[in-house]
């Protein structure tokens, strides 16, 4: 049988930066002998089963096969079996129990069962059939091997088949070659793939496309862009194909004017431009931060799916530009999950949590089921918004009900949200209940414990994640730890955690822990201790290190501090009604009725007013926002009324 080439690439998912490789869908059809095909011309019955659309139209052909005797012979059986293996109508079990009956089925026979168990993600299946040949000393071809590499993905096996390829001769095929290469690059043995690379006796645009599709899937931007130039070296002309991983390549590096260059090289070779081609290059604008280009693209393009409009959105709603998100969000002609994620989580990520949760209602209304990062944004909507219920109410129904199968990044989003909600508790449970914990889920733990100043948890928690052994604290780890020791006033433990964090674990301290540091020994009243820790310190202290020195001068009454603390913060923001009211206050304590007048009147001439007293409450899942005297909201007489009964209640003096 006559065997050829084959070049074709899976769709692409621009949103990963990376595709899949069909290495046995584009693998052609035998071609028979002049008597096979002049039967298949000939015969009615075999010319019906290439038209055939059901298992019961098959069944009626398989009958007259029977009544004729054509079930015998090997071509019109091949026939019925590639039907039922590989037709989206088919049925692989009823193929299976064909093949089983068959005394002497054919590699072509053999091949379409693998490949039926592939794809229908059967891969186990897939790999008993190709180790039944082997043990059965069938003799194969090229495509057995291309399809028992596929059937090792995602198991632990493969090398012992790439030995079987040396010793039945294929080292040599071209095409088995290509199988290798993709087969380790999936894996991420790109080691293993480039030696089999180097090795090849020849190599085609599909060689070297695999091999730079491997490197860009294993972030290896750097890599698959010098392979890309040994490809143009070596005189291989790239195709469409190609260039996909390779702007993948610079949307990893962010490297806009590689990719630019890259486009014009694109246009002087004349490739042709399919929609994957031009969604990789929309893609590369939108990841290195050229969304006017990006638009450009994406206006001029003839067509585009689900991937153009996204990746659309997602740039713009990275970019905080959530308006021109929201409006290509509407307009899109039809959307996925991934869609909306994208704009779920550009609210969550800019702060406006309460337009993620509505999104999320409005996709729950719509029938879409969320994935695990779907979640992940919403959980931290939740968290920022305090919606405690709704929180709980996941948990519940995706965990609980096992409608999601928890991840421990799930689990570290359900973590922060607890402790952010206020229920320390849930989230302490949650912690000890995840057995594969990682660096993070200690992080949210101990930042937990410290904003609720469970301090002793805290570096207790701390200790314990040194003592396994098995994680190194990052910078998060010490900005939680140093704050459990501000706000517990754990002096000697905060001035060892900060030698300790540069010493031991090799992080230079920043200024987020240096402001921990200068609260905690403000608190204490250490404020010389505090003031020559900013004038040590490797860089300019920010609003958070001077805020916490005013903070301790109003504490501790110190005034002349506290004057150029405020002079700092003013410098860094004029218009902070905050740190006015503190140095008022300050000064008030201390009597310097001089100085609160000349404060005040520094307000009236900045035109900075007081920001008003703001509180929120979550009410059967929906927000109320009340401002200090406020007449807004709907039920505001009521609720004045409610809260005058209870102030005059509150007066009543209790009987004896």
């Amino acid at each position: 049988m006559k065997l050829r080439h084959f070049h074709d690439l899976h769709h692409i998912n621009p949103f990963n930066a990376s595709f899949k490789i069909h290495l046995f869908s584009t693998l052609s059809k035998p071609t028979w002998n002049s008597s096979q095909t002049n039967l298949s011309i000939t015969n009615p019955t075999l010319l019906a089963v290439e038209s055939c659309n059901s298992m019961a139209q098959l069944r009626q052909i398989q009958a007259q096969f029977t009544r004729t005797g054509l079930i015998f012979h090997v071509f019109p059986v091949s026939r019925i079996l590639t039907f039922c293996a590989l037709s989206e109508t088919g049925d692989l079990k009823y193929a299976h129990r064909l093949f089983n009956q068959f005394h002497s089925p054919n590699v072509y026979m053999w091949n379409i069962m693998i490949r039926g168990c592939l794809k229908s993600h059967l891969n186990v299946k897939g790999l008993s059939l190709f180790r039944l040949m082997v043990r059965k000393s069938v003799e194969m071809d090229r495509r057995s091997f291309v399809f028992g590499l596929k059937a090792c993905e995602g198991l632990q096996a493969g090398e012992s088949l790439h030995s079987l390829v040396w010793k039945v001769g294929f080292d040599c095929d071209l095409v088995v070659q290509n199988g290798l290469v993709h087969f380790y690059g999936e894996r991420g043995q790109l080691g293993s793939a480039r030696k089999v690379f180097d090795e090849s006796c020849e190599r085609d645009v599909f060689s070297w496309t695999t091999l730079i599709n491997g490197y860009v899937k294993q972030g290896m931007s750097d890599q698959a862009l010098r392979v890309f130039k040994l490809m143009e070296a070596s005189g291989v002309q790239p195709n469409e194909i190609t260039m996909i991983p390779v702007f993948s390549a610079c949307s990893q590096k962010g490297d806009l004017e590689l990719g630019k260059s890259i486009h014009d090289y694109v246009k002087k070779m004349n490739l042709n431009t399919s929609l994957n081609l031009m969604n990789s290059i929309l893609d590369m604008h939108v990841k290195c931060g050229s969304l006017v280009t990006a638009r450009e693209i994406f206006d001029n393009m003839r067509t585009k799916d689900v991937f153009s409009w996204t990746s659309m959105i997602n740039g713009y709603a990275k970019n905080g530009e959530l308006v021109s998100a929201k409006k290509l969000f509407d307009e899109m002609p039809e959307r996925n999950i991934v869609s909306w994620n994208a704009m779920i989580a550009g609210y969550s990520q800019n702060n406006k949590p309460k337009e993620a949760l509505e999104l999320f209602l409005d996709m729950e209304n719509a029938g879409v089921v969320p994935i695990e990062s779907t979640l992940v944004c919403v959980l931290s909507a939740c968290a920022q918004s305090g919606c405690l219920d709704l929180g709980q109410w996941m948990y519940f129904y995706y965990i609980k009900q096992n409608r999601i199968q928890p991840t421990v990044t799930l689990g570290n989003a359900f973590i922060d949200m607890y402790a952010k909600c206020g229920k320390i508790d849930a989230a302490e449970e949650l912690f000890n209940e995840i057995h594969d914990k990682d660096l993070v889920s200690w992080n949210s733990m101990i930042v937990g414990f410290a904003s609720h100043g469970h301090a002793i948890k805290a570096v207790n928690l701390f200790e314990e994640m040194k003592g396994t052994g098995l994680y190194k604290p990052d910078e998060i780890t010490f900005i939680g730890v140093l704050s459990a020791c501000s706000h517990g006033g754990l002096l000697a433990q905060g001035r060892s955690y900060l030698k300790e964090m540069e010493k031991t674990f090799g992080l230079k301290p920043k200024v987020e822990h240096y402001a921990c540091m200068i609260d905690l020994l403000g608190r204490m009243g250490l404020l010389d201790e505090a003031y020559g820790l900013i004038t040590e310190m490797p860089m300019e202290a920010d609003k958070v290190v001077w805020g916490a020195i005013l903070n301790a001068c109003r504490m501790h009454g110190n005034v002349e501090l506290g004057k150029v603390a405020t002079e700092k913060l003013l410098i860094l923001d004029p218009n902070d009604s905050g740190v006015y009211m503190l140095m008022e206050s300050l000064c008030a304590s201390r009597r310097k009725w001089d100085d609160v007048k000349m404060i005040r009147s520094m307000m009236r001439g900045n035109g900075v007013k007081k920001t008003p007293g703001r509180s929120s409450v979550e009410v059967e899942g929906e927000f109320h926002e009340f401002l200090v005297a406020d007449k807004s909201h709907p039920k505001s007489q009521i609720i004045y009324q409610v809260l005058g009964q209870i102030t005059s209640l509150s007066r009543l003096e209790l009987p004896a």
